[in-house]
């Protein structure tokens, strides 16, 4: 499911175990435009629901103000 959080689009919304989790998608944000862009939607949401931004970027897992940046591959291997 697409979600909107105020004028932002939220590129899923995922309902897992009775939770919602909330992610973006983006090839890469290794540019700090893209990642500022990208993360922008999931900052907007106010609730304390997980928030995942998933790229190609084989990077170890990092967190922007607790949005978990993750590999896509390592996130697809663990679904």
């Amino acid at each position: 499911m697409v979600g909107k959080s105020g004028d932002k689009e939220i590129d899923f919304i995922r309902f897992k175990d009775g939770l919602v989790e909330y992610y973006q998608v983006a090839l890469t944000v290794r540019d700090e435009q893209t990642l500022t862009r990208e993360i922008a939607p999931l900052n907007s949401v106010k609730d304390h629901n997980p928030k995942f931004l998933l790229t190609m970027d084989s990077d170890p897992e990092i967190s922007h103000n607790g949005i978990r940046q993750i590999y896509a591959l390592d996130w697809l291997a663990q679904q």
